[in-house]
């Protein structure tokens, strides 16, 4: 089976680059592009600018501050990219004006052969190359970034982990937070977790934990779960969710 190709088209390249400093190299994602897994590069905006000062911005329309992408730069490194490899890419733009990212999400990105993920900057991009290329818009928050770049690590890192073979138990990813549980498949917070020692500064690991009896420490996870996600996300307990 074919790697997962992750393309990131960025004005800043060298986030993505091999050095040392770039957070993809490490951890899970780094092991997964060496087993052969995933495999990701990032192309830089500035070699589609057309112009003197590879310049890929300009002012507003209407006035305002700070500076729009354009949409001709945009455009062209997205059809040459696309065109160096037969596979269909998902376009996926990362912005605040996007659907919030979940995990439901990141399941189904995970299936597809080929991501391209579009990293804005500066206040924005010209509306019109959004709507031209059709793109997932896709948020992580409610909050501003200085660009898209660290957005796209977040979703790469959350799709990476859950190829066949880039976690070293594959049952991890099915019992972590938002991972649908029961016949309902509602999405909860993971249940604590605890290692050795025994107790630490006079807190215990609790019995139920240490008994040796699976049934009953699967019941105990599973009723943390439910009960950490009442406590601090009851949101993601949709209608009618058995809460005992």
């Amino acid at each position: 089976m074919r790697p997962l190709r992750i393309d990131i088209l960025t004005t800043f390249p060298e986030m993505f680059g091999p050095d040392a400093g770039c957070a993809m190299n490490f951890s899970i994602p780094a092991r997964a592009r060496k087993a052969g897994i995933v495999e990701w590069q990032a192309t830089n905006i500035r070699d589609y600018a057309g112009n003197k000062h590879d310049k890929t911005d300009d002012r507003p329309f209407g006035g305002g501050p700070g500076m729009v992408m354009s949409c001709q730069p945009i455009f062209d490194a997205v059809t040459a990219v696309e065109a160096a490899d037969p596979r269909h890419a998902t376009r996926i733009l990362l912005t605040p004006q996007g659907k919030p990212l979940t995990q439901q999400m990141v399941q189904s990105f995970a299936h597809h052969p080929r991501l391209l993920l579009i990293a804005g900057h500066y206040e924005g991009i010209d509306e019109r190359v959004i709507e031209e290329l059709a793109p997932v818009e896709v948020s992580i928050g409610d909050f501003v970034l200085s660009g898209g770049e660290l957005a796209a690590m977040i979703l790469m890192d959350a799709v990476i982990r859950l190829l066949p073979g880039a976690l070293g138990d594959e049952a991890s990813a099915c019992i972590e937070s938002f991972a649908p549980v029961g016949p309902q498949c509602v999405r909860l917070l993971d249940h604590p977790h605890y290692t050795r020692p025994r107790e630490w500064r006079g807190r215990a690991v609790p019995e139920v934990l240490l008994g040796g009896h699976h049934a009953d420490v699967e019941k105990w996870r599973y009723e943390q779960r439910l009960a950490r996600t009442k406590a601090r996300r009851p949101d993601l307990l949709g209608p009618g969710t058995e809460q005992s």
